[in-house]
């Protein structure tokens, strides 16, 4: 079989370039298969690439990494470089005696590589989180209704190649399990960790209660909380942060659980296209997945910090969405519903009350099309998250 291959101008290109200019290294992370190697090869086309995942390559920089250096005066893309943690601080005294070198690292694993970073390259990297695609860096595609896009996902494979969503997934896990897991932590039995990768999908858009999917799976909250941190580290999943400060009230303190893609949480819940989708009891929670996502691509995009929260007290009132500006916050409240409601401002008109924000700072994103204005705030069909307006 022939696939036709396209490929996608990333939104991240533009702030990956500006970071060159200033740093003499340039760390881009984030999970597998996300257009890490693709763009940096494309951004970077005169440095030597070396991937560290083939075992020649990666057993003389773990044996002599100042010979392996040397090979590279001027800079070079070394990708996978979680597989010699140790070439950091060799990279110190190059980048330290040199800083007109350019080196770009890519790689798939957030904890231990930050940690490097932090160690070794303070002030000497400069960091960029590449996730998998944007809607408005596939706006041009023919995909119609949010569904399918929820259930295809954004890997950049399943668009560039057009690769089926129920061929890419498994081979997509089971590589994750054989690789990630077994680096980040000795899982002995891989088999209970897909059922709770299964679980936490069952849980997106839910306050975390670490205690109960650790109690269907199993396992002790020691473990579920460690396992937790690999799919974070790995990119995996995201978790939302509650926002409590400066409010009078008892509020939630816990985070919420997304997926980082979810077409990964789709197929992990076994649903087989979008007009399943449609009728899935877990609609509602992956739309909401789907446009906090959009926003974090796009922050990230644009090497924005994160900024994002939620926020919810102890009477179950609840903005699904805070995003930082400066000082401020704007509210969001996402709907999947396609019919426009007076209802969805609900708990927008109750966090404007007790913030003192004005109306024009709360906005409703829900799935039908309608854009409007309302004495209570914004009306935003789904689809205006083509452009950047979180």
């Amino acid at each position: 079989m022939y696939y036709f291959c396209v490929m996608i101008s990333r939104k991240a290109a533009d702030y990956i370039t500006s970071l060159s200019r200033h740093f003499p290294v340039l760390f881009i992370t984030g999970p597998r298969q996300s257009g890490k190697t693709t763009l940096v090869r494309e951004l970077f086309k005169d440095l030597p690439y070396v991937l560290l995942e083939l075992p020649d390559q990666r057993r003389l920089a773990q044996e002599d990494p100042r010979t392996f250096l040397m090979k590279y005066p001027t800079g070079a893309i070394l990708d996978e470089v979680q597989n010699v943690p140790d070439l950091f601080s060799y990279l110190q005294g190059v980048v330290d005696e040199n800083r007109s070198v350019n080196f770009v690292l890519t790689g798939s694993q957030n904890f231990l590589l930050n940690e490097k970073i932090s160690q070794s390259l303070a002030g000497r990297a400069g960091v960029v989180t590449l996730l998998p695609l944007t809607l408005q860096e596939l706006k041009d595609t023919r995909q119609s209704s949010f569904e399918d896009w929820i259930f295809k996902g954004f890997y950049p494979e399943l668009h560039n190649r057009n690769v089926p969503p129920d061929l890419f997934y498994p081979s997509y896990v089971q590589t994750y399990l054989e690789r990630d897991v077994r680096s980040l932590q000795n899982v002995g039995n891989l088999a209970l960790f897909n059922l709770f990768l299964k679980l936490c999908a069952g849980r997106v858009g839910q306050v975390l209660n670490v205690s109960a999917v650790a109690a269907e799976a199993g396992i002790s909250v020691n473990t579920a909380k460690a396992w937790l941190s690999v799919l974070e580290a790995s990119y995996i999943i995201y978790r939302l942060q509650p926002h409590y400060k400066n409010f009078n009230k008892r509020l939630v303190k816990s985070p919420k659980l997304y997926f980082i893609d979810t077409g990964l949480a789709s197929h992990l819940l076994g649903i087989k296209d979008g007009e399943q989708l449609r009728t899935h009891y877990a609609l509602g929670a992956l739309f909401e997945n789907f446009v906090v996502m959009e926003c974090y691509k796009q922050r990230l995009n644009q090497g924005k910090r994160d900024g994002l929260y939620y926020w919810k007290d102890n009477k179950g009132m609840e903005v699904d969405l805070l995003v930082e500006e400066g000082m401020t916050f704007r509210a969001y409240e996402i709907k999947a519903g396609r019919t426009a409601n007076s209802e969805y401002f609900k708990n927008l008109k109750y966090w404007s009350k007790l913030s003192g924000r004005m109306p024009e700072d709360c906005t409703v994103i829900y799935g039908g099309d309608l854009n409007q204005s309302t004495a209570y705030g914004q009306l935003k069909s789904w689809k205006e998250l083509l452009d950047y307006f979180l």
